[in-house]
């Protein structure tokens, strides 16, 4: 008989994503880093790359985007049960189905690339990594089955193992392939970059098969202990089950997604109301529309860093509040989600406000050869903090059923971004930088009225001196610090100067965190290993 392992603990699961979601980040970070660096890229190669991206991203949320979640929180609910048979069941229809739905996705991508690139885009070279993107939608969907199916378990090996190698992989092979590509035009370098990408998610879904193929003969013995529980319903109820969660879930991802790529249409069409009279040629406008586009996706790529740790309590926090409230465990579900918020806080403030003090310097130390944008990635700061806080609701909220209001959120919160763009953008005293003003209205609005409908359906509560005015006090003190240590240091150069500004602002931040008590003993001794140093 297979001994049957205890499930990781909560805090175990989010330090085991936390891990691999900095590798996951650095490994993009860097090769976005030195692609962005390598003659002939810069930032005309990254509007390309973003431009077939987010299209990309927009058809991925649609036909897989949602199913880690979904399929974690069914079989989470099936295994609180003790009906692992129908936990079984919902993963084998789950993958039929969603094989299907990528393929489906991916073959109207490939296709109706050049309608994408030329009518809805206004970007007729972008059709070239739009068509290199589209097998990976396949591939992704099977991939988000089986993590969600782990996931469920509270097994978060296959997800963090997987995504860790794909991007390992994907790093590697972009970096590889768009050095072969020097000297090329932009729009070729950047096609043959998102071919790292659909290279890479295959090889990661053969990881997935070969994790599940080893886990088979313990999986079979779940199956055999498991009480006989009825499973009601066949295949297609089952499937009606599935979109039922999953398609909720993904509407969130969805709406965001749709907000990036009317994003980058109003960018791209404000960009050249605004810049009319400067660029009356026709051919140079519509580059710099793609460039300045370019500099944004640059800034996203830095911004996205500290959301990859808070994403960890996103993930845990859906099977974790779902199993609790299953057996109707509020108390677990409450002190769980109110944790988890805690955290976020203490990650996203200082990253937004470190963001804010050495914009310009950050940039000029990791993009070189392509160091413009500093007030845009200034401008966008603040939104850190909001995504974060949004992002671990989002899970909380899943996790209880309340599967509508991301997406809700994040609709509002994208026409307010809409109507910034189309007011702001083409003033041609503000043009490129009424994108990222738009953009913290627009996290903003989404945090407020995910955080209210949380507040009234669980009565979470959060004391605003010990979650908020203290990490608030600290993170200004950083700052200071922060700058005085950057000035100081300058003479040094930016890159030296740099370093010791943010790890001196680190610790000044960390020891603060400590002096001010934002975490209580209790909340301490959560943290694997912590406790038993402590008496």
């Amino acid at each position: 008989m297979v001994k049957e392992k205890k499930a990781p603990s909560f805090l175990m699961n989010v330090i085991t994503i936390i891990f691999a979601q900095i590798a996951v980040k650095l490994l993009g970070f860097v090769y976005r880093m030195v692609i962005t660096n390598i003659d002939g890229f810069g930032d005309m190669g990254n509007g390309y790359y973003n431009f077939g991206y987010q299209i990309y991203t927009l058809l991925l949320a649609i036909s897989s985007i949602g199913i880690p979640n979904a399929i974690s929180k069914l079989v989470s609910e099936r295994c609180a049960l003790d009906d692992f048979r129908g936990a079984m069941r919902i993963f084998r229809v789950a993958l039929v189905l969603f094989l299907c739905v990528g393929g489906f996705f991916a073959v109207a991508m490939f296709f109706g690339a050049e309608f994408i690139a030329t009518t809805i885009l206004d970007a007729p070279l972008a059709v070239y990594t739009i068509k290199v993107l589209s097998p990976a939608l396949i591939f992704v969907s099977v991939s988000s089955v089986i993590r969600g199916f782990f996931a469920g378990q509270q097994n978060m090996k296959a997800t963090n193992t997987s995504q860790v190698l794909e991007q390992f992989l994907k790093s590697l092979s972009t970096i590889l392939i768009v050095l072969a590509m020097v000297g090329s035009k932009p729009e070729y370098m950047a096609a043959g970059a998102t071919l790292a990408t659909t290279i890479s998610t295959f090889l990661s879904l053969c990881y997935l098969f070969i994790f599940y193929s080893a886990n088979k003969k313990t999986l079979k013995e779940k199956v055999k202990k498991a009480p006989a529980v009825k499973i009601e319903g066949n295949f297609g109820k089952i499937a009606k089950m599935i979109l039922a969660v999953s398609i909720p879930i993904s509407l969130g991802a969805i709406v965001a997604s749709l907000n990036r790529v009317v994003d980058i249409v109003t960018v791209v069409r404000g960009v050249k109301i605004a810049l009319a009279d400067k660029f009356p040629d026709v051919v140079t406008l519509g580059d710099e529309a793609v460039r300045l586009s370019g500099i944004l996706s640059k800034t996203d790529v830095l911004v996205n860093l500290p959301l990859a740790i808070n994403t960890a309590f996103s993930t845990v926090l859906v099977p974790t509040v779902a199993g609790a409230l299953a057996v109707k465990n509020f108390d677990t579900a409450r002190e769980k989600i109110s944790f988890s918020l805690l955290i976020s806080i203490i990650i996203a403030l200082p990253c937004s406000i470190g963001y804010m003090v050495l914009s310009g310097p950050i940039l000029k130390l990791i993009y070189p050869n392509a160091s413009e944008g500093a007030l845009i990635f200034t401008l966008v700061a603040p939104t850190v903090f909001f995504s974060a806080m949004s992002q671990t609701i989002y899970g909380a909220l899943q996790g209880m059923g309340k599967i509508y209001v991301p997406a809700l959120s994040v609709l509002l919160g994208g026409i307010v971004k809409v109507i910034c763009n189309l007011v702001l953008i083409p003033i041609p005293a503000i043009n490129i930088y009424g994108a990222p003003i738009g953009s913290i209205f627009c996290q903003a609005i989404a945090f407020f009225v995910s955080f209210s409908v949380l507040r009234k359906n669980l009565d979470v509560r959060l004391p605003f001196g010990r979650y908020f005015a203290r990490p608030f006090a600290a993170a200004i003190c950083m700052a200071v610090a922060v700058w005085g240590i950057y000035t100081l240091s300058s003479g040094l150069g930016n890159t030296a100067a740099t370093f010791i500004s943010i790890v001196s602002g680190s610790a000044v931040y960390l020891g603060l965190i400590a002096a001010f008590k934002v975490f209580s003993r209790d909340e301490i001794r959560q943290i694997p290993f912590v406790k038993k140093f402590m008496k």
